[in-house]
């Protein structure tokens, strides 16, 4: 470990190994057997726990730079903390106030925006974005090149497929602010086909299947299968399929 790039004040388990080309800023703290790539940047006051790697150029804390008209304008950010067992791999950038629970996995060049919660054992994907104040449960599969939008929330054992997108504004820009952006609610083991679309405030039932493709209007009962554009119902999941069978 490099000492030039470690700010005086971090604190860097013994245990913990830091490429020297990594930074590590002011009052962060990194746990033991912790790995940090050449390249990565650790913000100030970021707590990284035990066994963690942080890939290469990858950014941990970052404060997020807004547009004058955002709606987050003013909102504090937070502590931004990574569990223990968790991967930030190449390229990938987690902002201020984000929460990493233990095990997560953030792919390569994905984007966790400030104060995303991420719960235990989730995987985003490569290439993926986790808008601000979103929240995903345990047991999470969100996969590549996937948009979770602000106000949307994931339960545990959800998984989403390559694509997919979810949206928040009705009007598409056309508001004064006074209305709330919404976006959609994934309740649990429901799954989401790559390449779906999911429309302002919908709510995807319990265990649920949304196809490939699909284009969803309005809510889903659990144990629905909808396809299509737009999403219609064809049919109900099995016993067989639901997801205590499956862990």
């Amino acid at each position: 470990m490099s000492d030039l790039n470690v700010a005086s004040d971090a604190k860097v388990d013994a245990a913990a190994t830091v490429a020297a080309t990594a930074v590590v800023l002011s009052g962060a703290v990194i746990g033991p057997d912790t790995v940090i790539e050449p390249g990565a940047v650790i913000r100030e006051g970021v707590t990284i726990g035990t066994g963690c790697l942080v890939g290469e150029n990858a950014v941990v804390g970052r404060e997020p730079r807004l547009a004058a008209h955002s709606r987050a304008q003013g909102r504090e950010t937070g502590a931004t903390v990574v569990g223990d067992g968790v991967s930030i791999c190449a390229g990938a950038i987690v902002l201020a106030g984000a929460q990493l629970a233990d095990g997560v996995v953030i792919g390569d060049q994905a984007h966790v925006r400030e104060r995303a919660v991420i719960g235990a054992g989730s995987v985003v994907g490569r290439g993926t974005t986790i808008d601000n104040d979103v929240v995903v449960g345990s047991g999470v599969r969100i996969q590549t090149l996937v948009y979770i939008t602000t106000g949307s929330v994931i339960e545990d054992d959800v998984f989403v497929g390559p694509g997919a997108i979810t949206t928040n504004d009705d009007s598409m820009g056309r508001h004064d602010g006074s209305v709330p952006l919404k976006g959609a609610t994934l309740r649990r083991a429901c799954r989401i086909g790559g390449g779906s679309v999911l429309l302002p405030g919908v709510e995807i039932g319990e265990e649920a299947v949304v196809g490939g493709g699909a284009v969803v209007k309005h809510d889903v009962s659990p144990r629905t299968v909808v396809v299509g554009v737009p999403a219609r119902r064809i049919g109900t999941v099995g016993d067989d399929e639901l997801v205590e069978n499956w862990r």
